[in-house]
């Protein structure tokens, strides 16, 4: 591709590099220049423009973006059609954003006229949101580069996983001092939460905040009333795997799976599993309805995916999720323990 002034006589059928407009006469940036418009501009006193020349082997930057595009349009994903040098790619369900870095970084190093840019890995979208976009910089790549470009990309470099598990209990434990209002907005948050993945609550059953009463209210979630996930917000957060939920998880014939998580707020979240059902004990932020990490770990698991120890933990990089600079001491400890006598600890 060749880029530079060109007379005005020389310039019918080259690619305008910027708008060009003389009188009547409007040639947009990217769009090739036709001879009557040429002829124009010559006559409304344009001498030259900046124009671009395809040499042999070029690819237009609307063809080679459609190309790499349909590359990567994995399950779940479509692309519209490209424009300007860009075509972008929705998704089709609901559900979590796959991606396999390694190809996308790989794509992104053939060649600066190259660009492939997406939302970030595991992210929840819904059906028609942009999750990723090819942009051609203007306004021609070489075959070779795109060919290389294609070659690297695969669907399984980007595709959405659709959302499994639709149905949702919830336990409640109580003590004195957690307001029953409390517990009505924390459910409907968490119906919030639900509402893009077409889960739905199936059991909402309130105890007493002691181990016993935990088991027997998950085994009746799972077993009676079918969940096939189960959310357990404590009254008081979890301190330790000896605490009131981890011990009636175990009680019921679960397991603890993991507990803790350096993402903040999102502390003090704990992963179980009562045979094929996952078990999450919800730190106190799950009942604000920010975003916190209670977010990330109950999309990933309707999506039916596995969240292992080394996912849990390497979400470090980027899990301090929000914090505001007039707040002197951030996360004191006075503050966290006025958390925890609200029930509202992270």
């Amino acid at each position: 591709m060749k880029f530079g002034t060109v007379a005005i006589t020389q310039a019918a059928g080259l690619i305008a590099a910027h708008t060009l407009r003389a009188d009547d006469v409007i040639v947009r940036k990217g769009r090739p220049i036709p001879d009557e418009d040429a002829r124009r501009l010559g006559e409304a006193g344009l001498d030259s423009v900046v124009a671009v020349t395809l040499e042999t082997g070029d690819v237009g930057e609307d063809e080679a973006a459609a190309c790499l595009a349909a590359r990567v349009t994995g399950t779940g994903l479509s692309a519209s059609s490209a424009f300007t040098g860009r075509c972008n790619l929705h998704a089709d369900v609901a559900g979590i954003l796959m991606i396999e870095r390694a190809v996308i970084d790989a794509v992104n190093a053939v060649d600066e006229a190259i660009t492939l840019a997406t939302l970030p890995p595991f992210r929840p979208v819904v059906p028609g949101e942009m999750v990723a976009t090819v942009k051609i910089i203007p306004y021609a790549v070489s075959g070779s580069a795109l060919d290389h470009a294609c070659g690297i990309a695969t669907p399984e470099a980007l595709s959405i996983i659709p959302y499994r598990r639709r149905r949702v209990g919830v336990v409640s434990t109580v003590l004195p001092g957690l307001k029953q209002a409390t517990v009505v907005k924390t459910l409907r948050n968490l119906e919030h939460r639900l509402a893009p993945t077409g889960a739905q609550i199936v059991s909402d059953i309130r105890v007493s905040h002691e181990a016993s009463a935990v088991a027997a209210a998950i085994r009746e979630s799972v077993v009676d009333d079918g969940a096939d996930l189960v959310v357990v917000f404590g009254a008081s957060a979890i301190a330790d795997r000896r605490d009131v939920i981890p011990v009636g998880i175990e009680a019921a014939g679960g397991e603890v799976e993991h507990f803790g998580m350096p993402v903040d707020p999102g502390n003090l979240l704990l992963i179980g599993r009562l045979g094929e059902v996952p078990v999450i004990g919800a730190p106190g932020c799950a009942r604000s309805p920010a975003e916190n990490g209670f977010d990330w770990i109950l999309h990933r698991l309707l999506a039916g995916l596995v969240v292992s120890r080394s996912d849990i933990v390497g979400l470090g990089v980027g899990g301090l999720l929000m914090e505001i600079v007039s707040r002197p001491q951030p996360r004191s400890g006075l503050e966290r323990a006025a958390e925890e006598n609200a029930g509202e600890d992270a």
